[in-house]
């Protein structure tokens, strides 16, 4: 096939995409169908569209309405021009079906475990989960938990703690979610990586950060 890589700004700057947000390698789009025959309906349009275009997504349809398309090129592990095809055609169809888009409401989950020897502790993970080990990282074989991955420290932690959760979102919503977090508790313990990572403690120390594609 003939594509190029896209990158997290020339999407952004794409025009007509504005169903569609950049989410750790992928574009994600949420609409809601109006019933369930109507959102597997929707499904089973950008099926066939996926099908003539000989690249496919992964959907998700969930009760009452829900569908959750996301485009990947896997020979690549990013975004190319035949994702940004098929997103145009895909926002298309959902126009023409009279689905709503939730571009907000996307988002994605990773495990993160601090170590000094990921390569020790790795396989007792992919045993545990399930997964199987890509580039260093464990992701769920059906891509539907989320992916496990592993920072190296030079020393170890002494006054944290060694998992914490990324949670990935929509760039517009980010700082929102941010203020959310410590309204409820929250305290944040550095917001110096931000817009890539805020990161944030709740009240007994247990860590997460918010992230998004910017200043990468």
């Amino acid at each position: 096939m003939d594509y190029q890589r896209v990158t997290p700004p020339e999407f952004a700057s794409t025009h007509g995409l504005g169903d569609w947000r950049y989410l750790l390698g992928g574009i994600h789009a949420h609409f809601r169908a109006g019933s369930f025959p109507a959102a597997t309906a929707l499904a089973g349009a950008i099926a066939e569209a996926a099908e003539a275009a000989v690249h496919h997504p992964d959907i998700d349809i969930r009760y009452p309405d829900h569908v959750h398309v996301v485009f990947t090129t896997h020979a690549i592990g990013g975004v190319s021009t035949l994702d940004i095809e098929l997103a145009h055609e895909t926002s298309r169809l959902a126009t023409e079906a009279g689905a709503r888009s939730e571009p907000a409401q996307q988002q994605m989950l990773e495990i993160a475990i601090d170590t000094l020897d990921a390569d020790r502790i790795r396989p007792f993970w992919a045993a545990v989960l399930g997964y199987r080990e890509v580039h260093g990282n464990l992701v769920d074989p059906l891509r539907i938990g989320p992916a496990m991955w592993f920072q190296q420290l030079e020393e170890p932690l002494t006054n944290r703690n060694r998992f914490h959760l990324d949670v990935t979102v929509p760039d517009e919503i980010a700082e929102s979610r941010v203020a959310s977090a410590l309204a409820a508790g929250g305290t944040l313990v550095t917001d110096r990586y931000a817009k890539s990572w805020w990161v944030l403690a709740d009240a007994d120390g247990n860590e997460a950060c918010i992230c998004t594609w910017q200043d990468r």
